[in-house]
């Protein structure tokens, strides 16, 4: 499976990050736009909406957030003041709401709360990637924050994992995959600053660090968030689009969190 993984991604990676590099950014909107709407339409599933609710959940999300884009791009070429509290919004739930439903094992099928939640959790991610996508290497950079720590957490958690961090909601995550996602995090911001990347000395070292930590624990939340939808719905994956990966929430399920916070932290900076 490790290996169908990454192979995946070694077809995936090379497309998204020419697209993310070349692309205009009303391009880059437009060609993000399905897999919002797939994103919809899996949490769809997961909320336990039926086949219409779903297509008509999956339409409302991705319209509503492209329209505030759109009117947004036609004032600014950056995020607009409505578009910042999109991402303060998402913002408020992943630190003030998240850990409590997760800590608490909240479980609820009401539709509209679940789907508030996933409004919140796939929409300011989407405008996230979008604006960040004016400042490629910036993006690139705060996307491997989730692609190392997912890939040190899964190894080090194989090889070492014995205290569960989250048992009743993942029971396959560690503290010790944890260790070593931040240790690798750690390696990962010294290269950068040490080498200069363009985006790594946007802040001082120990902003750098703590923003670092905090999207981290972040893209924890995201995972374990997802996870305890699928528990809750009774399923494995989300879908089943990508081999190796489920379905397309179980690959962005930690950008869901992290996204729109290092675009608040980079535009606020």
């Amino acid at each position: 499976m490790f290996v169908t993984r990454v192979l995946t991604v070694l077809v995936i990676l090379p497309l998204f990050a020419a697209a993310l590099l070349f692309l205009p950014q009303w391009l880059w909107a437009l060609g993000l736009l399905p897999g919002l709407y797939l994103g919809a339409w899996e949490w769809g599933g997961l909320a336990g909406y039926r086949r219409a609710a779903r297509l008509a959940y999956g339409l409302v999300t991705a319209g509503s957030i492209y329209l505030l884009y759109y009117i947004g791009s036609r004032v600014s070429s950056g995020p607009t003041n409505p578009e910042m509290w999109v991402f303060a919004l998402s913002g408020v739930f992943w630190v003030a709401v998240a850990p409590f439903w997760l800590g608490g094992h909240w479980k609820t099928r009401n539709p509209v709360l679940l789907g508030a939640a996933g409004w919140i959790a796939l929409a300011p991610m989407w405008l996230a990637l979008v604006r960040l996508q004016a400042h490629p290497y910036v993006l690139l950079m705060f996307m491997a924050i989730v692609w190392i720590a997912d890939t040190a957490a899964y190894l080090a958690g194989r090889q070492w994992g014995r205290h569960k961090l989250a048992p009743l909601v993942s029971p396959g995550k560690s503290w010790e995959g944890v260790a070593g996602a931040a240790f690798a995090l750690v390696v990962y911001y010294a290269v950068l600053w040490g080498f200069g990347v363009p985006g790594a000395r946007m802040f001082s070292p120990a902003f750098g660090l703590l923003l670092f930590a905090v999207l981290l624990a972040l893209s924890i939340e995201g995972d374990l968030f997802e996870s305890w939808m699928k528990r809750q719905a009774g399923v494995k994956d989300s879908g089943q689009l990508l081999p190796g990966h489920g379905g397309l929430l179980d690959r962005v399920d930690a950008l869901t969190a992290t996204m729109p916070a290092a675009a608040l932290a980079f535009y606020l900076h």
